[in-house]
């Protein structure tokens, strides 16, 4: 059992056979559609929700964890030890780190230390950071030294992402720099990344097959071939093609593919890919 526990949120997309065995708790954010409310990856498929959100009178809406929601899970898992290493989303991108902040505070005490630590990623780009913290936890390191092992991952820690449509995006206030490129790339594929959690702008690709290609090009450039992960929203098939050309320069077992969840598919829409990991030290 490992001595310092990891929470994160559901927004790190980290696929189930990844956590096998490391003991992370996984907070789940939410889902509002009109007055029912659900959580993130729990209460509602990804193919369910599609359909509602084609269906609905009503777009939905989301929301981060609540502070007391954090504050029961650390107080549970303080039960089981006297540490916890809680990693999150982007500030920049949600509440979720500064509500699991005033939670942390208002439960540590002599016994229990929590600290929060703001990924500045998201997905898998903030999945791995969790992953890594994990394995450092069952390997029975000290809380001070996962921080410094995170700090250090999460500065090589990179997101590149191709939209199907930047519709979502604009909708839900994300974009950013990005915002300047909803007018110029009608019927073009968007290419974006995320620095320091802000949405950047990698400009476009005329067709699907084009874009895909773009991303493992950027990939590549950016030296981004350790710890990958392909991360799609409710496209399977464009992550299993992007993984094929990525195999042509990385080896097969080491790409994850994961999917994204309601929240954040809430954000991005359909048909969404991207290619997450840490460059080359």
């Amino acid at each position: 059992m490992a001595k310092v526990k990891i929470v994160t949120d559901s927004l790190a997309d980290i696929p189930l056979a990844l956590m096998k065995g490391l003991e992370i708790t996984v907070v789940p954010c939410t889902l509002h559609f009109g007055n029912k409310t659900y959580r993130d990856k729990m209460d509602l498929t990804t193919a369910d929700f599609y359909r509602l959100l084609a269906t609905h009178p009503t777009l939905p809406t989301t929301s981060h964890p609540s502070v007391g929601i954090f504050e029961e899970v650390y107080t549970q898992l303080a039960r089981e030890t006297s540490q916890i290493f809680s990693i999150h989303i982007a500030s920049v991108l949600s509440g979720t780190w500064n509500a699991a902040n005033i939670a942390a505070k208002s439960v540590s005490n002599g016994h229990l230390t929590v600290e929060v630590f703001d990924s500045q990623q998201l997905s898998m780009a903030q999945g791995w950071l969790v992953v890594l913290a994990a394995r450092a936890a069952m390997e029975g390191r000290t809380l001070a030294a996962i921080k410094a092992m995170v700090s250090e991952a999460q500065a090589r820690a990179r997101i590149i992402a191709m939209l199907d449509t930047l519709e979502y995006a604009q909708r839900s206030g994300r974009l950013g720099k990005a915002a300047g490129m909803v007018g110029s790339l009608l019927n073009i594929k968007p290419l974006l990344s995320l620095s320091h959690g802000e949405v950047v702008p990698l400009g476009g690709a005329r067709t699907q097959n084009s874009a895909l290609e773009r991303l493992v090009e950027i990939a590549l450039d950016l030296g981004l071939t350790q710890e990958l992960a392909i991360v799609h929203c409710y496209a399977e098939v464009l992550a299993r093609r992007l993984k094929g050309l990525l195999m042509a320069h990385v080896p097969e077992d080491q790409i994850t593919i994961a999917e994204t969840g309601p929240v954040s598919g809430a954000h991005v829409g359909p048909g969404a890919v991207c290619i997450t990991g840490l460059v080359k030290k």
